[in-house]
């Protein structure tokens, strides 16, 4: 404090802003960020802010999927500080390939967005689901599929994003990247997926369900390691409870209830089955057979399908962005 009275605390900087947007975030600084190593005046503005923080990711390629940068942006992402990912094009080093910073003019239009649809889920209530189920065989084995769960963390971190209550249940997948604001329940069988989300469901405005849950179970669980004594080996599966199936039997006229259908075949056909049988509002489509879709990228290419019939196609995008088009539909529901 100067003998005038007037502030001069170093962290004046980060206190009076109404956004702090880091461009570029190169990979050295994105470490920092997440670390809190304060060693420069970005940092120390960073850890003193008290608006909504965006970071530009912009470095090479390689730099760009390296473990430790994701682990990094995972690390913000959680903090609830809001990604502008990477675009794809030519690059410092000559090469092609994601990790070129996006566009100043397109950045300006994404923290735009954000102010002007702000707090618009504030006061609902939302169910996610995401992730795998694990269904045993044995204390060592069991049925499971290739799920991350990285598509429903981001509709979670987005819906959290826009000021609703959100309630994830999440199977045996990473919980890294979840805001902090997001209410999480880890489970692990398709049963007890089942028992969190009837449970939850009749208090929430909307579910959206994205996670991968197992279509069959082992008819039995064999209580030690089951031996290699046989050339071959039956096993008795029985189908499991439809989640989908179940809420949309109980919605109520205010709820809305959003649904997934992973293709590989007859892709929209059987969308529209789905969407119209398990009483969904829409339904996301996404195909094997697209590149940039399936599990565990950080890309998914979808379509939108509407009960009243109409259809949204959407180009290859970063999940979180496919998440914004999601949230941003639901909110027209809501």
């Amino acid at each position: 404090m100067k003998e005038t009275g007037e502030w001069t605390n170093h962290v004046e900087l980060g206190k009076w802003a109404d956004a702090f947007v880091i461009a570029p975030a190169t990979a050295n600084t994105l470490a920092k960020l997440a670390n809190g190593y304060c060693d420069n005046l970005l940092i120390a503005t960073y850890l003193s802010a008290d608006c909504p923080i965006f970071f530009a990711p912009a470095m090479d390629l390689d730099m760009y999927k390296h473990p430790t940068t994701s682990a990094s942006i995972s690390k913000l992402l959680s903090y609830g500080n809001i990604e502008i990912p990477a675009g794809t094009g030519e690059l410092a080093s000559g090469l092609e390939g994601q990790g070129r910073m996006c566009e100043p003019e397109d950045i300006l239009i994404q923290v735009e967005q954000y102010f002007r649809l702000g707090n618009s889920l504030t006061g609902k209530t939302i169910l996610v689901n995401a992730g795998p189920t694990y269904e045993k065989l044995d204390p060592v084995r069991f049925i499971g599929n290739y799920s991350s769960g990285k598509m429903g963390k981001a509709i979670a971190n987005e819906l959290a994003r826009r000021g609703a209550q959100v309630h994830l249940v999440l199977g045996p997948a990473s919980a890294e990247g979840i805001d902090t604001k997001v209410e999480l329940t880890q489970i692990e069988s398709a049963e007890e997926m089942y028992e969190a989300c009837t449970a939850l469901f009749p208090k929430c405005d909307a579910a959206i369900l994205s996670a991968a849950v197992s279509d069959y179970r082992p008819a039995s669980r064999a209580d030690q390691k089951i031996k290699k004594n046989d050339d071959t080996l039956s096993l008795e599966l029985i189908k499991t409870k439809d989640i989908l199936y179940s809420l949309g039997k109980i919605k109520k006229e205010h709820q809305t209830l959003v649904g997934f259908a992973l293709e590989t075949q007859n892709e929209y056909d059987n969308a529209v089955i789905k969407l119209h049988k398990k009483n969904l509002d829409f339904i996301v489509l996404n195909s094997m057979n697209d590149k940039g879709s399936g599990f565990g990228k950080d890309t998914n290419k979808v379509t939108i399908l509407e009960r009243n019939g109409e259809n949204h196609n959407f180009d290859t995008k970063p999940k979180t962005e496919v998440a914004k088009d999601i949230v941003l539909l639901l909110s027209t529901y809501l």
